[in-house]
């Protein structure tokens, strides 16, 4: 898909407040020629579903009690819509099985652009893991293996621990790696820390 091509964008959350705010975002997203539904009930998305199919689905994964993402891509396998989990709340992993991608409300315009490039395809695809990592997460890994908390890292780069703990997560799937010492080699073999900064065991 080219960037300059219109992409809908469905964002289904109760609250008014952040579906607001969420598409308020999206609508700053530069380059791209952006439409946007907003939708407050099933009954809603399965009108928008019915008359015009978006790209990507943003959806609360507690939308009207539970979205059951994975009955609702069975009811549509024809469709080639992506879906977005929209994370308001703490959510059990085993709930977001199922999702395209995930975005909270502590993610930031970056993040979220490169989220949505990457669903769209948009670009030439990445093939050095290294350059998917905003500097951000950058910084944060070397924190994490110079053995910071959340808390020092929080109070190092001026943001909130909240904002680490995200940005752990997004390093954790962009890398794919669970490991304190999966992450201490990655930072080395990148360069990101030298070797007698690590205070982590391998």
């Amino acid at each position: 898909m080219k960037a300059q091509e219109v992409i809908l964008i469905a964002v289904a959350e109760t609250s008014t407040i952040v579906r607001s705010g969420v598409v308020t975002v999206l609508k700053r997203l530069h380059d791209w020629n952006i439409q946007t539904v907003e939708i407050t009930s099933k009954e809603g998305l399965q009108h928008c579903m019915d008359s015009h199919v978006p790209n990507i689905l943003i959806v609360n994964p507690q939308f009207e009690g539970w979205f059951d993402v994975e009955a609702f891509k069975a009811e549509r396998p024809q469709e080639e819509m992506k879906i977005v989990s929209l994370i308001c709340t703490m959510v059990d992993s085993s709930q977001l099985k199922g999702y395209d991608e995930s975005i909270n409300l502590f993610d930031d315009v970056e993040s979220l652009e490169k989220k949505i490039s990457a669903l769209m395809n948009f670009g030439e695809e990445e093939d050095d893991e290294q350059d998917a990592l905003s500097q951000r997460e950058k910084e944060i890994i070397g924190c994490v293996v110079r053995g910071m908390t959340n808390k020092e890292i929080a109070e190092k780069l001026f943001i909130s621990v909240h904002t680490v703990i995200t940005h752990r997560r997004n390093i954790t799937r962009k890398l794919q790696i669970h490991s304190a010492a999966g992450l201490t080699i990655y930072a080395i073999v990148n360069k990101l820390v030298e070797l007698g900064e690590v205070k982590m065991k391998i």
